[in-house]
């Protein structure tokens, strides 16, 4: 009986995946059928780059090396930094290369969003906001490709009031969770916002890497998004409002990713709580257009991640409770726990196979030896499957924003000759 129930409820899971997630075939297939559209006239935008920056001192300096160096006239580019409740000398070294600075120390409003909205602020009072056409958005550890803002600026040309990028990892080989990391941006970058861009659906802001018009600035009065995921919320405030997100697949960023697991805990259980607030915030009104103008953008984003989410931690509480009563009531416990474990192998499955075709996919974006890039593909199954405990974790413990100490100083070197 028990393994008739397991059997039951491990077919409407996976229907209920089928159904969640099999329209993003359309991205996977779109690319190959459908071309660019050409861009627009071309026309040189003036930018500011806005970098929130918490003890930043070992990283810092190479972002804004990386920045000077831009095929990109340099007096159309100015940099500002918050200096967030520092204690180091980030000031100090964004000051040394030449942006403009200030300093925020608040306790109790912590997060990069209201670092964000600080800096914004100081801007509109100084009276430089229409200075700028559009503003940037970097965390401090990250390297620019020499063309990022060049490309950047041919799609923002096109007419979008906020563009994303691709986001590469310069710190790819570390190990297992840094490759984990890695290899999912590639997969959201490629694999969904390429695809989204060409059927004409809103893209996904992804942590950093992006860019909002000065129009979309003023329309929301500056920067308004301090939930756990910032960079969620004001996607699903754009496609809920909308505001087409674009895809510049050729502006090239890396990023650093953590590499010790308890880091990379905390981190993404940071991230699944602020999904949830999200939904909670913005789920109604996403809903409420489905099946309206933009609305495929709105399903995306209701589909995007928390759905996922939610099924797994469905089949394993439903798993491990049919094993313990089978246990307690003497039925057959080997093959209602092999019933368990093939949803874990299945999972594991999809997620090798979407690890193997991102990897192929992208093989000249990963920086590392040929034969660690085939090996780390094994790998990323698990990384995947840590979500299940933290998914667990985030539903029930208080989550509160904290900082990651970055260390890797690449400054000027390329970043394909040190990846490698």
């Amino acid at each position: 009986m028990l393994v008739t129930i397991t059997r039951v409820i491990n077919w409407s899971i996976l229907f209920a995946f089928i159904a969640c997630f099999s329209y993003q075939i359309v991205y996977l297939i779109a690319p190959y059928i459908k071309k660019e559209k050409t861009h627009k006239p071309l026309q040189m935008h003036r930018y500011a780059v806005l970098i929130a920056a918490r003890n930043e001192e070992n990283v810092l300096g190479g972002l804004l090396d990386s920045i000077r160096a831009q095929n990109y006239p340099s007096e159309l580019v100015d940099i500002y930094v918050v200096a967030d409740n520092c204690t180091d000398t980030t000031a100090e070294i964004a000051y040394a290369h030449g942006a403009y600075v200030y300093e925020r120390f608040n306790r109790v409003q912590i997060g990069k969003g209201y670092a964000l909205k600080y800096l914004l602020d100081q801007i509109s009072l100084s009276d430089n906001l229409e200075d700028y056409d559009g503003f940037f958005i970097f965390d401090a550890d990250n390297l620019l490709d020499e063309n990022y803002i060049k490309e950047m600026n041919m799609t923002f040309n096109d007419g979008y009031d906020a563009v994303t990028s691709y986001r590469n990892s310069k710190n790819f080989g570390d190990n297992w969770i840094s490759h984990g990391y890695g290899l999912w941006f590639l997969h959201e970058a490629q694999f969904l916002n390429r695809g989204r861009m060409r059927i004409g659906n809103s893209c996904m802001v992804s942590g950093t890497g992006y860019m909002i018009s000065r129009e979309l600035i003023e329309k929301n009065d500056g920067w308004n998004f301090f939930l756990l995921t910032e960079d969620i919320e004001f996607t699903a405030d754009c496609i809920a409002n909308g505001v087409t997100i674009g895809y510049c697949e050729r502006a090239e960023f890396y990023d650093e990713q953590p590499t010790r697991l308890s880091v990379s805990w905390h981190q993404r259980m940071r991230w699944v709580k602020g999904y949830f607030q999200v939904y909670k915030k913005y789920g109604r009104q996403l809903l409420s257009k489905v099946g309206k103008k933009g609305g495929f953008s709105c399903f995306d984003m209701l589909m995007s991640n928390l759905p996922a989410f939610i099924l797994t931690m469905i089949a394993t509480f439903a798993g491990l409770t049919l094993t313990i009563l089978a246990l307690l009531t003497a039925q057959d416990f080997t093959s209602a726990l092999l019933c368990v474990g093939k949803f874990t192998v299945n999972t594991s499955a999809a997620m090798l196979v979407l690890g193997i075709y991102t990897t192929l996919t992208e093989w000249k974006h990963i920086h590392m030896a040929w034969y660690r890039k085939i090996g780390y593909m094994f790998t990323f199954p698990i990384y995947m499957l840590t979500y299940i405990p933290i998914a667990f974790m985030a539903m029930f413990k208080k989550v509160e924003w904290k900082p990651i100490a970055h260390g890797s100083r690449v400054t000027k070197t390329p970043i394909r000759t040190i990846a490698s």
